[in-house]
């Protein structure tokens, strides 16, 4: 499937799906930016993890790191302490490059489903699940507020009350298709998928 369907489906799940988990994601011990900085501590490789950030706050990554090594090789508590502190520093750069606040690691296993599907569709080469998962949940959201708008529309002019239900219903329908479109342009996949994965250089 092209790049830009692939954001697409990415965007819209971030947008009615869960809108707050996927950059919740990227705090987790097992998510893409912990799991990136692990394995470059063990291979000795900062450039593994510059993708995760700014190209301006790359010297910042690359000073933490060098940082990290060197406390490493004092013992298995100080590794611990360490990687640990990388992780943070990691993290909480990557997050300020999305503009969002750094409130700590998350544990590990708490997941939203349809971020592992995500995941696991980029890791299978099969984006089916995904697609599948967003345009039924879509699909389902779409036709309740149809329906919402036509059931208060039908009584909209018997009181000023239901006039405003009708509204209301209808302003929450037009937001939601609006907000869909929105995603589906290839300008706004392509900002998401910036903001969501940081610069697109590896090195």
């Amino acid at each position: 499937m092209p790049r830009t369907v692939a954001a697409v489906v990415m965007v819209v799940a971030s947008l009615v799906l869960y809108p707050a988990s996927a950059s919740a994601h990227c705090d987790a011990l097992d998510g893409p930016v912990v799991q990136a900085a692990r394995t470059a501590l063990e291979k000795d490789d900062v450039g593994l993890v510059l993708r995760w950030v700014a190209p301006e706050r790359e010297a910042d990554v690359r000073a933490a790191f060098t940082r990290t090594l060197t406390v490493r090789a004092l013992g298995a508590d100080a590794r611990a302490l360490a990687d640990t502190w990388f992780f943070e520093t990691l993290v909480r750069i990557h997050r300020a490059g999305e503009g969002a606040p750094y409130d700590g690691l998350k544990p590990a296993g708490h997941i939203e489903p349809f971020v592992a599907a995500v995941d696991r569709s980029l890791a299978t080469g099969s984006v089916e699940t995904v697609v599948g998962d967003v345009t039924a949940h879509v699909s389902r959201s779409v036709r309740e507020r149809f329906a919402r708008a036509r059931e208060t529309g039908a009584r909209a002019d018997s009181n000023v009350d239901a006039g405003r239900a009708y509204v209301a219903a209808y302003v929450d329908y037009l937001h939601y298709v609006e907000a869909l479109y929105k995603a589906g342009a290839t300008g706004a996949a392509e900002h998401q998928e910036t903001a969501v994965h940081g610069h697109r250089d590896d090195r």
